[in-house]
């Protein structure tokens, strides 16, 4: 949800006034929560964020950071239970940083995340009473990650650790499994860290900008089962590769490949750009929409397949092609919503920033036997207007931070009769439609949620746009 407004404080007549100081104690009830995931409370009428709380809590809470208006707090006691706080089914959701909700009962995370698109529509976007479907909620709350790369570290024993960072630190919190990403990968996840330690390879130190390995990770066809292991380290002298590749090949027989990406950047970036096939195969096979993909190491592909297809099954029934349309899937990554969409057009033409990625969209176009689709490497913003042909339907799914404003301008030229916009933040989503809705003649039909990343604060949204005649 949106950060809410916050009012002026009454410094002189408002006897908690003294209390608003760092380092000080404060009771308060916690009535929202934020896009990043936080509870939000008042206290001498000023907002309070606080982590690890939920609606309906009444805590007592440290101010840690105050500003004159808002402040950062620190939970120290749950007062009052929220009727939606749950147990964390993970031993180290409140150490981990890589899930925000676990304590928040899933019913409540799907009502919080649909109200995060509602506020982001009204808020940013402009829109009255936005039209938002009920959220796509997930059969499986938990075990759904097909993916997940870890940052490598030491214990002070010197074993090898693999995690994520405990929230708003550098500290690596060591798991031997994780309770969101698919079981079938903990055993490697276990077992690999010792083998790294065994070998003597050297883990990356991002402050000295020494050691090798940075990130384990893993990948796995939810449909096929099939699994890739990556390593990113500084460079590729790491003694043994070969041979240790070809043992976990043979330990696992779900293993298909094992590939070394290569990052030696003084960066926060998981991976660099070169990768190398070590053993076996370099991608692993999977079905999507009824459609065989190959999948890389590297390529970006939806985390939650079932989830990614149930929101592709709306967006075909919202459209309803009838098979004469042209359509331009901007984004297009390896052609996920394209090829599937493909067979329900006339045309279809995907645009993507990543040749790598247009390689692979190429090939599964291929494995499928789809030929009326054609796939263009460059930045949207310079090959969208490039092309020659009129859409009737342009599908978008940009990056978090939205569109290119020059993607925008060229939508508002070339007028499609229809545009479906993706994204996985509704701020950004909200102020790109405010832009087409308000600057061109489109309305907006329909919003769809789709909970794509459950324990987290994170939400999907496909958002049909048409254009008024």
């Amino acid at each position: 949800m949106s950060t809410p407004r916050t009012t002026p404080a009454n410094h002189a007549t408002d006897p908690t006034t003294e209390q608003w100081r760092q380092g000080e104690l404060v009771e308060i009830e916690i009535y929202d929560l934020t896009d990043g995931g936080e509870g939000v409370g008042r206290f001498s009428e000023r907002v309070v964020f606080v982590p690890d709380t939920v609606p309906g809590d009444r805590v007592s809470v440290r101010l840690v950071l105050v500003k004159p208006q808002y402040a950062q707090g620190k939970l120290m006691q749950i007062i009052e239970a929220s009727p939606n706080r749950i147990r964390p089914r993970c031993i180290v959701a409140d150490k981990c940083g890589g899930c925000q909700w676990q304590h928040i009962d899933y019913a409540y995370q799907l009502k919080a995340k649909r109200n995060q698109v509602i506020q982001a529509l009204e808020r940013i976007g402009g829109f009255s009473e936005p039209p938002v479907e009920p959220i796509l909620g997930a059969e499986a709350d938990l075990a759904y990650r097909n993916k997940a790369t870890y940052p490598l570290g030491r214990s002070q024993a010197g074993q090898v650790q693999a995690g994520y960072y405990q929230k708003g630190s550098h500290h690596l919190v060591n798991l031997n499994q994780c309770p969101i990403q698919d079981a079938r990968l903990n055993p490697l996840l276990a077992e690999v860290k010792q083998d790294i330690y065994q070998r003597g390879w050297g883990i990356y130190d991002e402050k000295q900008h020494r050691g090798k390995v940075r990130h384990l990770g893993l990948r796995i066809g939810r449909r096929t089962g099939e699994i890739l292991l990556i390593l990113v380290a500084k460079d590729a002298n790491l003694s043994g590769l070969e041979d240790q590749a070809q043992d976990w090949l043979n330990r696992y027989p779900e293993l298909v490949g094992v590939s070394l990406n290569i990052n030696s950047h003084k960066t926060n970036a998981i991976f660099g750009d070169e990768t190398r096939c070590i053993a076996g195969q370099s991608y692993l096979n999977e079905k999507f929409g009824g459609l065989q993909f190959q999948i890389h190491a590297t390529t970006f592909f939806q985390v939650y397949t079932e989830q990614a297809e149930a929101l592709l099954r709306k967006v075909i029934s919202q459209l309803d092609l009838q098979g004469h349309e042209t359509l331009i899937d901007a984004y297009c990554g390896v052609g996920t919503f394209t090829l599937p969409l493909a067979k329900r057009v006339k045309q279809a033409i995907g645009l993507e920033l990543q040749p790598e990625a247009i390689a692979q969209a190429q090939l599964n176009a291929e494995l499928n036997g789809i030929t009326n689709v054609a796939f263009q490497a460059g930045p949207v913003e310079q090959v969208l207007r490039t092309l020659s042909v009129q859409p009737d339907v342009v599908l978008l799914d940009p990056p978090r931070k939205g569109c290119d404003r020059a993607v925008l301008e060229t939508l508002l030229q070339i007028q499609p009769q229809r545009i479906v916009y993706v994204s996985c933040k509704p701020a950004t989503q909200a102020r790109d439609l405010k832009i087409l809705c308000q600057e061109g003649n489109y309305r907006l039909v329909k919003a769809q949620p789709a909970d794509f990343f459950p324990q987290t604060a994170h939400v999907e949204c496909a958002a049909f746009l048409e254009r008024q005649s």
